[in-house]
């Protein structure tokens, strides 16, 4: 293992010749599959850089949606020394300890009648613990102190668009340099399961700058790879002197790593014969789950996936792209909120196992993902990319110097 030496901060792409992209979809509880994943990438840096090696070090964009914000959060938000507050390893435990406390499970045989039927006028949980939780590790963070920069889609209720938190846009808009508990609290507030978020932005005065009324952005964006692609791209089109001079579609500058939390594509599952007997009771409360969020958390995830891949074939840089994803959980693994012990316990597994899996890209006729030829398991493309993520960063440090 390389010798520990103090880390320096991660310096503009100017300095180099890659743009690096981390992205983490929603999922709840599913947030542990992608926790397997970063442990092993941060182990594969931590062998060619030294132990205190972290994921923020090497992405100049780290996105995430819901339970992927919180990832996101947990990785960059800075804690002591000015060193990311979690490291990757610590990603699984949190998950394993803190689950069953925001979604707490019933050991009465009626909640399966009854958390339902309360979720028809209330979200399922209230969502005090994860608040409380949030707030205390986060503190006063605001979004410009993260170590690099992040991308977290809301949902503004009030106003019906989407609102993004994104590290690049503060300079041009300062009012949504907001706390990121409250920017977690708001991306993770899924319809049904938490309740909305309001909060305000303040300037130094502590007058109030604008106010949000938040829900989970995964209605907009549950993969927000794209989002933080074309956050990049708009910096570039507005010259950011930290950006190389390329043209926004020159995706063979990219590098990104997509990590999925995994979805249960049985064919068994839902039908058109049962889904056209639904009326609005089906569609949000089916079987323990909720086919409409399914549905738009799956279509729209997968659809940025296929858009991606094939801009990534198109440039001829499809190796410049990796999308990580399990499709085949059982029922109760694909649920976002089954935190009993032995469902996290599965989805722990279920993480590792990914790492053996091959590389694969989505099919957008059968929703299914196909193994990608000649590129092996997901561990050897994320020791790929690991060495491609050190050499740029080394690249950079020697250019800045």
């Amino acid at each position: 293992m390389a010798a520990t030496a103090p880390v320096q901060p991660i310096q503009p792409p100017a300095y180099g010749k890659l743009i690096t992209i981390l992205s983490i979809d929603g999922g709840g509880v599913r947030g542990i599959i992608p926790g397997a994943i970063l442990r092993f990438l941060e182990s594969e840096l931590q062998k060619l850089d030294g132990e205190n090696a972290r994921i923020a070090d090497y992405f100049d964009v780290i996105t995430g949606t819901s339970t992927g914000g919180l990832v996101t959060a947990m990785l960059t938000a800075p804690g002591a020394d000015n060193r990311p507050l979690y490291a990757a390893k610590d990603i699984i435990p949190f998950y394993l300890e803190n689950c069953p406390k925001i979604f707490p499970q019933s050991s009465d045989p009626l909640s399966v009648i009854q958390k339902p039927v309360a979720g028809l006028t209330g979200p399922k949980y209230d969502g005090k613990y994860l608040h409380k939780l949030v707030k205390d590790k986060l503190g006063d963070t605001k979004l410009h102190q993260t170590l690099t920069n992040v991308v977290i889609p809301t949902f503004d209720i009030k106003y019906l668009q989407p609102v993004i938190f994104s590290s690049y846009k503060l300079k041009r808009d300062p009012t949504k340099d907001a706390l990121l508990s409250d920017i977690c609290i708001s991306t993770s507030a899924a319809p049904t399961f938490l309740p909305a978020h309001h909060f305000e932005t303040k300037n130094e005065k502590g007058e109030t700058i604008r106010s949000f009324d938040l829900i989970d952005g995964g209605v907009c964006a549950n993969n927000p790879t794209l989002v933080a692609v074309s956050e990049v791209s708009s910096e570039m089109v507005q010259q950011n002197p930290d950006f190389f001079a390329v043209k926004p579609t020159d995706y063979g500058r990219f590098l990104v790593i997509s990590i999925g939390t995994g979805s249960a594509k049985d064919e068994h599952r839902y039908n058109a014969e049962s889904a056209a007997k639904w009326g609005m009771l089906g569609w949000l409360v089916n079987g323990g789950s909720s086919p409409l969020i399914d549905t738009f958390t799956q279509s729209s995830g997968d659809m940025v996936d296929f858009h991606l891949s094939v801009v990534f074939q198109a440039t001829g840089s499809e190796k410049n792209y990796l999308r990580i994803q399990h499709d085949r959980l059982t029922w109760d693994e694909s649920s976002v909120d089954k935190s009993t012990k032995e469902n996290l316990a599965n989805l722990v597994k279920a993480g590792e196992a990914l790492l053996n899996k091959p590389v694969s890209r989505v099919n957008l006729e059968t929703g299914g993902f196909e193994p990608a030829q000649d590129e092996g398991t997901n561990k050897d493309a994320l020791v790929r990319f690991a060495n491609k993520l050190s050499q740029e960063r080394k690249r950079r440090l020697t250019g800045s110097a």
